[in-house]
């Protein structure tokens, strides 16, 4: 859940981004968020990458330790900018894996500032 969290929402370098998605994502996984739902790596790559372009000074930081039952883990977060004000959303994901791979992705918006709207519609 760290790995999700940090080294492809917090990865700037598409390719290392990229190469983290290959190795801890199906080929068909699932990416739920508020307002949209993306199929496949290939548009979790893109995804990514424009949430990352948004907000280019923001970052995201965990909320407290992963927590894991079977095969489902959680992470809570915080996502704001980089430089310690308070953040603009707080949230958690939630994943399901299969044969140590994350096969679906649920990002759940608990909180926004008004800076950004993650809530959907």
């Amino acid at each position: 859940m760290r790995v999700n969290l940090l080294e492809v929402f917090g990865e700037p370098d598409a390719d290392r981004r990229a190469a983290v998605i290959a190795e801890h994502y199906a080929e068909d996984v699932v990416w739920h968020e508020p307002d949209r739902v993306n199929h496949g790596r290939t548009e979790f790559v893109r995804r990514a990458a424009e949430l990352l372009a948004e907000t280019p000074d923001w970052v995201f930081r965990p909320t407290g330790p992963a927590s894991e039952l079977d095969d489902i883990g959680h992470l809570g977060f915080h996502y704001g900018p980089a430089d310690g004000r308070p953040p603009g959303v707080s949230g958690m994901d939630i994943a399901r894996t299969r044969d140590g791979v994350i096969i679906e992705l649920y990002t759940i918006i608990t909180g926004t500032d008004g800076r950004r709207d993650l809530s959907g519609p």
